[in-house]
């Protein structure tokens, strides 16, 4: 089965053809860095990255950029507020942005750029706007596009933008010839940063960021677009038209979006203030157990955010990690008949649009045929088929840490003291042949929510079982 990628732009899922294979590149429209991380931007970075392992293990050379806006009015506004210089501010909160993406394990874009790295860049692009007549100069000093003058405005949407303009004449700005008009360039008000320009000191607005730093790190047309559903209308809806409007030639050729996430079936944003940071979620579970939550749904579905679902997606983990225990994985070679069946199975998930929930249900497959090899015994194909397992874990961007770790995880050193005393004396106990006071202390440390485990040499290890009392 070839990869199909649901394109927004035309609302059917077509068959992936990159331009130049196996090149493939890939822009996805990144952060505002004014604050922290919400869980949300955590879910659009994170299907990214999946799907950037995925093209990869498929043989692609994958060239990613995500972009950083370091500079709009939500910067400004909130450095003053600060009493801070607005790149202290953007400094610090990308920072806590690369803290985010370390703990959730995403890989690094090949390029972030920063839209205060390519403002000469965008006066050029808006001077060639002007001169194509898309663009013109407002009565404000702002510079404008001319929507009426790209006839595609609206292909990517699918809006009704009689409805849109007729929305929008509420807050229409005088200096605009249409309601829909863009700011390119915003003249700069007292005291606020700015760049010199051919209509004096301003700055950039946010729909050219993309169009240049895509266009300047990628090409004229790249392959994919990404970012969150949010984003299709007026920012991607915006960039096609000033970048088609200038090269005519197709901005990306496959448009994707990331579904909502929702708290009590409302969107998660920080305008509606119900919304929680990556760090905020962080603190209270470990890193991979929101990772696999933020792949539990598909990434154009809408994915809502409880605790329930947090404790499944832990569940969910532990029964992998459980069947992983205490088995030495190798490496698997892509030629052995096991790993080409599974790996079938796996890739016609991914291959339907990067279904992530039916690749995982593969790997509950692989975990009960691991269990179901270890009741007989079997332990050559118990290896292998855990080496599998492994496999196709990493490739999602889970396992990040060994079984025995992810199983010991959350539990205080104080608590830690206490277990292994009691499999110290449990351990005494049976090599005195007091199997009545060994099993005793089993019993309670299986109350304590702890599994152990008998070694042929003799020691014990020990795990949280996959229903435990401790936190």
């Amino acid at each position: 089965m070839m990869l199909t990628i649901y394109n927004s732009l035309t609302r059917q899922k077509e068959v992936f053809k990159p331009i130049a294979p196996p090149k493939v590149t890939m822009y996805v429209c990144g952060m505002t860095v004014y604050d922290h991380c919400h869980l949300g931007h955590a879910r659009m970075m994170t299907c990214f990255d999946v799907i950037v392992r995925y093209l990869k293990a498929s043989g692609y050379d994958v060239q990613y950029v995500r972009n950083i806006t370091d500079i709009d009015d939500k910067i400004i506004d909130r450095a003053n507020q600060n009493n801070e210089a607005f790149d202290e501010l953007t400094a610090r909160f990308i920072q806590f942005l690369k803290e985010d993406e370390q703990a959730l394990n995403l890989l690094e874009p090949d390029k972030i750029p920063r839209a205060t790295q390519y403002i000469p860049q965008m006066v050029r692009f808006i001077e060639k706007l002007l001169t194509a007549k898309l663009a013109y100069v407002g009565a404000n000093g702002d510079v404008f596009y001319d929507i009426t003058q790209f006839k595609d405005y609206g292909k990517l949407s699918h809006k009704d933008i009689e409805g849109q303009e007729s929305g929008a004449r509420v807050q229409v700005v005088e200096a605009k010839r249409h309601p829909l008009d863009f700011v390119l360039w915003k003249k700069a008000k007292p005291d606020e940063p700015a760049w010199d320009s051919p209509w004096g000191p301003g700055r950039p607005g946010w729909h050219i960021e993309c169009s240049v730093m895509c266009g300047e790190c990628l090409g004229e047309t790249i392959d994919i677009h990404g970012g969150g559903f949010d984003l299709q209308f007026p920012h991607h809806e915006n960039e096609i038209a000033q970048s088609e409007g200038l090269t005519h030639k197709p901005l990306a050729n496959y448009w994707m979006h990331v579904g909502f996430l929702q708290v009590n079936r409302e969107k998660m944003s920080k305008s509606l203030g119900n919304f929680f940071t990556v760090s905020e979620v962080l603190a209270q579970y470990h890193p991979e157990t929101v990772r696999y939550f933020l792949l539990s749904s598909h990434y154009r579905s809408q994915l809502n955010y409880s605790t329930e679902s947090l404790a499944q997606a832990q569940q969910a983990l532990e029964r992998f990690y459980h069947a992983l225990w205490g088995i030495n994985v190798r490496e698997v070679s892509e030629t052995e008949p096991a790993f080409i069946t599974w790996k079938t199975k796996f890739n016609e998930a991914m291959n339907d649009d990067f279904n992530t929930p039916q690749a995982l249900s593969v790997l509950f497959e692989l975990t009960h045929e691991i269990n179901r090899l270890r009741t007989q015994n079997q332990n050559k194909e118990v290896i292998l088929q855990a080496s599998i397992l492994k496999y196709f874990m990493q490739l999602l961007g889970l396992h990040q840490q060994s079984p025995e770790a992810f199983l010991k995880a959350g539990i205080s050193e104080e608590e830690r003291l206490k277990i292994e005393a009691v499999i110290a004396e449990r351990s005494t106990a049976r090599s005195e042949k007091n199997w009545e006071k060994a099993d005793k202390l089993r019993a309670a440390l299986n109350d304590l929510g702890v599994e152990v485990a008998d070694t042929v040499d003799g020691t014990t290890t020990w795990r949280k079982a996959q229903t435990c009392l401790l936190p």
